[in-house]
C-alpha cells in the first residue's frame, strides 16, 4: 500500500521531528590568480572545472558628468556587439554560436559590463570576439539608428511604470544631481545620439587601465592569463577608465510624496546609509538586515505581509555603491493601507534596535546567509558574478572564501549593536509614489512631505 507524503511525515504521536541541521560547510580554497597586465587590465582567473565551460565578466568603469553621457552610453552598450572591422553582426553571432558562446553588454552610471560564456574549448574564440569588439567596434550608422529606436521605445514604456518612477525619485532624494542618479536616460536624449558620438565615446572611455576581467571555469590559471594577455595586446591606452566621484552619505529626513494621479497602489522606498563589505561591522549588519527584512521569514515580512496582509512583497536589502552601501526598504501597497504600512515599517525599524534579534534569530539568519553565499558561488556563473562585484572594491577570491567564517563568528551582541546603529527610523529618508488625494492619512503620521 502506498503512503502519502503526509502519512510518511507523521507518527501515532504526531509529526516526525525534523532532523538537525548538519554543520555548514565552508568553501574550500579556490585555485586562482589575480594579476594586472601590462595594459593596466586587472585579471582574475579561477579554476573551477565543474562543467567544461568558462564564464567571463568584464567591468569597465564608465562614469561621465555630461548630462547626455547616460544616453550615449546606453546606445553604445546596445550596439557594441553589432559589428567590427572584421565581423558584422551575423559574423559575431555565428562565431560565438560555433563554440556554444554568448556575449552581452549592459551599462549603468558606474560601469560598462560585458558578460559571456562558452565551452571551454571555445575560450580562444570568446576572447577573440570580445577583444575584437573592444578594439574595433564600428558602430555602423544603420545599426546605431536601429538600436537607438528600440531603446527609445523601451525607455518610453519603462518610464511610465510606477517602479521606475519610484526608483528615479528615490535616487534624486538620496543623491540630488550626482551622476549616479542617471540610471535611465530620457528617451528624448537618446533620440539625439549620433553614430559619431557613440564612436567617440568608445575611443575615449572603453579603456583597459582600471578595468577588471574575471574568468571562471575549466581553464588552466597560467595558460588563461597568457591567452588573455595575447588577446588584449592591441587594447591599450595611457588614460584610465573613469570612476564615479564619491557619493554623499544618505541622511535621514522626511519622505517625499510623489503624486501619481489615479494610482490605486503606492510604492514605498526608504533608504539609510550603511557600510561597505570592507567595514568590520559589515557581517553583523548583513545578519541584522536579514532579520529585519532580508528573507521571507523576516520580521518585516511577517508583519506587513503575513499578519496584516498589506502587501504581497516586502524586503530590505543592501545596495552597494562605488564608495559604500545603503539599506533599501521597498514594498508596494494599496492606497488605502499605505499609511498603516508605513506605520508598521517604522515600528519594526524601532523594534529591531530596542528588541534586537534573539540568539535563535541570529542563528537562523546566519545559516541562511552562509548557505545562500555558498549556493550562489557553487556555479561558475554565480562565482564569476560575485567576483565581478567584489572587484569594484579591489577585493577578490580571498575575501569571498573568508566571508563564511566572518559570518560564523558574529555574535548576537554584535548584531544587536548593528540593529541599533543602522536601523533607527530617524536614519531613513525616501519616497512614496501614489495618488496624493488617496493618501491624506499620511499627514497624521508626520515625516512625509506632501505636495
Amino acid at each position: 500500500m502506498t503512503r502519502t507524503a503526509e502519512e510518511i511525515g507523521r507518527t501515532a504521536l504526531g509529526p516526525r521531528p525534523l532532523p538537525p541541521l548538519g554543520d555548514q560547510r565552508v568553501a574550500a580554497d579556490i585555485a586562482s590568480v589575480d594579476t594586472v597586465l601590462s595594459n593596466g587590465l586587472r585579471v582574475i582567473v579561477v579554476h573551477q572545472p565543474t562543467v567544461p565551460m568558462v564564464e567571463l565578466r568584464l567591468r569597465i568603469p564608465f562614469a561621465g558628468t555630461d548630462p547626455l553621457h547616460s544616453a550615449r552610453a546606453e546606445v553604445l552598450a546596445a550596439t557594441l556587439l553589432t559589428g567590427t572591422a572584421r565581423r558584422d553582426r551575423v559574423g559575431i553571432d555565428t562565431d560565438l554560436a560555433l563554440v556554444g558562446a554568448d556575449l552581452t553588454a549592459a551599462v549603468d552610471p558606474e560601469r560598462l559590463g560585458i558578460s559571456g560564456n562558452a565551452l571551454a574549448t571555445g575560450f580562444d574564440t570568446l576572447l577573440d570576439v570580445l577583444t575584437d569588439a573592444l578594439t574595433a567596434a564600428t558602430y555602423a550608422d544603420d545599426e546605431v539608428l536601429r538600436e537607438r529606436a528600440r531603446l527609445v521605445e523601451r525607455i518610453t514604456v519603462a518610464r511610465s511604470q510606477p517602479g521606475t518612477i519610484a526608483r528615479e525619485a528615490l535616487q534624486k532624494q538620496r543623491y540630488g544631481d550626482h551622476p549616479f542618479t542617471r540610471e535611465m536616460p530620457d528617451a528624448a536624449d537618446v533620440e539625439t545620439v549620433s553614430p559619431e558620438e557613440v564612436r567617440e565615446l568608445h575611443r575615449a572611455a572603453v579603456l583597459p587601465r582600471g578595468s577588471v576581467l574575471v574568468v571562471v571555469g575549466d581553464v588552466g590559471l597560467d595558460a588563461a592569463v597568457r591567452q588573455i594577455e595575447a588577446a588584449t595586446a592591441g587594447w591599450s591606452a595611457a588614460a584610465s577608465a573613469v570612476e564615479l566621484p564619491d557619493l554623499p552619505d544618505v541622511t535621514g529626513g522626511e519622505l517625499l510624496l510623489v503624486h501619481r494621479p489615479g494610482a490605486v497602489q503606492s510604492q514605498l522606498r526608504m533608504s539609510a546609509q550603511a557600510v561597505s563589505r570592507t567595514d568590520p561591522r559589515y557581517a553583523a549588519l548583513q545578519l541584522a538586515n536579514l532579520a529585519f527584512g532580508g528573507f521571507f521569514s523576516s520580521r518585516l515580512v511577517e508583519n506587513i505581509r503575513e499578519d496584516k496582509g498589506y502587501t504581497y512583497h516586502a524586503r530590505s536589502a543592501l545596495e552597494f555603491t562605488p564608495s559604500g552601501a545603503t539599506l533599501l526598504i521597498d514594498t508596494d501597497t494599496a492606497s488605502e493601507v499605505t499609511a498603516a504600512a508605513l506605520l508598521e515599517i517604522r515600528y519594526e525599524l524601532g523594534r529591531l534596535g530596542l528588541v534586537p534579534p534573539s540568539s535563535s534569530e541570529v542563528d537562523t539568519v546566519r545559516e541562511y546567509a552562509i548557505g545562500s553565499l555558498l549556493i550562489s558561488t557553487s556555479s561558475q556563473s554565480g562565482l564569476a558574478s560575485q567576483l565581478g562585484a567584489l572587484a569594484a572594491l579591489g577585493l577578490g577570491v580571498d575575501w569571498l572564501v573568508d566571508h563564511p567564517r566572518r559570518l560564523a563568528e558574529v555574535t548576537a551582541a554584535e548584531v544587536a549593536d548593528a540593529a541599533l546603529e543602522f536601523f533607527a527610523p530617524s536614519h531613513y529618508t525616501g519616497v512614496i509614489v501614489g495618488d496624493a488625494g488617496k493618501l491624506e492619512a499620511l499627514r497624521a503620521l508626520g515625516g512625509v512631505l506632501m505636495p
